[in-house]
């Protein structure tokens, strides 16, 4: 495996070991900000929280987007018993939560594990299976606590942020299984084009940026871009599922989701680079998908737009997709700015 794959990993366990559901993400993004100075560039926070940071080249300007915001929860209510009423953050699946371990992030910096569970959930208990959808879930803190006093007593109080367990491991064939690799695997992956630049001395064809956001898991986290921006690339999960031709191998090109058909002449070109290259590469549609360059485009935005990513099974699950998905995205992403 190369040096830009074996960054990659490491970027990814890094990122996912970093909780960030949905509008709690400061931490993730001093993490980017951190690392991307360590590569010898000059990254800004935007005041919405948004890492914006240019790779060099001149002229076309071309945004690449990954988002490192992810799915959680925030305490909407302390139960009479001392357990958590969650509310949801993003598109959320409690039915794939059920029984996960989880932390809980107060206002005043203070940190509690705890563990996801619907309010019948002993088989040698319940009369009948509960069903898992929100109102019927709760959070179960790892305190002594039974009353809503004692849980107020911790620091908790509504508002606070719940983060599911990542649960990240990379097996010896290759295939990454974690929660939220949509979007921190493309993520890792941004940053792994970014060492790239730095350790090979891409020359680039154009001016080549890259983007951070988090808020896309709940629609508008690519809703300011820079004002000269061309075109722009979401790198995002590829899905991976029923009626489509994407495996978590391949990179996944996105001819149309939810929001309708994406730049035909990107994805033209896209695909022509990857057949050209070699690369196992798969032209979908998601049928149940929105992206952080649809928000730049509903925005005002005159750009052309793009989706690609490695491919991912069970998106908003524990998550799975493999090591040479990520190669060929990378590579895919590598020869496009610089060819």
């Amino acid at each position: 495996m190369s040096s830009h794959m074996d960054f990659i990993k490491e970027q990814l366990y890094a990122l996912t070991a970093i909780p960030s559901p949905s509008g709690f993400t400061k931490k993730a993004t001093d993490y980017l900000l951190s690392e991307l100075t360590a590569l010898g560039f000059t990254p800004e926070r935007s005041r919405k929280g948004n890492v914006f940071v240019t790779l060099g080249g001149s002229g076309s300007p071309l945004v690449l987007a990954a988002h490192v915001d992810t799915l959680g929860a925030m305490v909407r209510s302390i139960k009479e018993n001392g357990r958590l009423r969650p509310t949801t953050l993003g598109g959320h699946q409690w039915s794939t939560a059920d029984g996960e371990n989880c932390t809980i992030h107060t206002r005043d910096g203070k940190v509690y594990t705890g563990v996801v569970l619907n309010t019948e959930p002993s088989a040698h208990v319940a009369d009948q299976k509960v069903e898992q959808i929100e109102k019927h879930m709760e959070i179960l803190l790892d305190e002594n606590v039974d009353s809503r006093e004692g849980t107020l007593a911790l620091g908790i109080q509504t508002g606070d942020i719940i983060a599911m367990d990542p649960r990240t491991v990379v097996t010896e064939s290759g295939y990454i299984k974690s929660r939220f690799l949509d979007d921190k695997l493309s993520a890792a992956i941004l940053l792994g084009l970014a060492h790239a630049v730095k350790e090979d001395g891409l020359k680039l064809n154009r001016k080549v940026s890259l983007l951070f956001t988090v808020y896309e898991e709940v629609g508008h986290g690519g809703s300011f871009v820079a004002e000269d921006t061309e075109e722009m690339i979401s790198v995002d999960m590829g899905c991976v599922g029923a009626d489509l031709g994407c495996t978590e191998r391949m990179v996944s090109i996105c001819a149309k989701d939810s929001g309708g058909p994406y730049n035909y002449d990107l994805v033209t070109a896209l695909s022509t680079i990857a057949k050209e290259q070699g690369l196992d590469y798969a032209i979908d549609i998601y049928p149940h998908y929105g992206s952080d360059v649809e928000a730049t485009l509903r925005a005002g935005y005159d750009i052309r737009h793009g989706l690609i990513g490695p491919g991912v099974y069970a998106s908003h699950n524990y998550e799975r997709s493999h090591m040479d998905g990520v190669r060929n995205t990378f590579e895919l992403l590598k020869t496009y700015v610089t060819q």
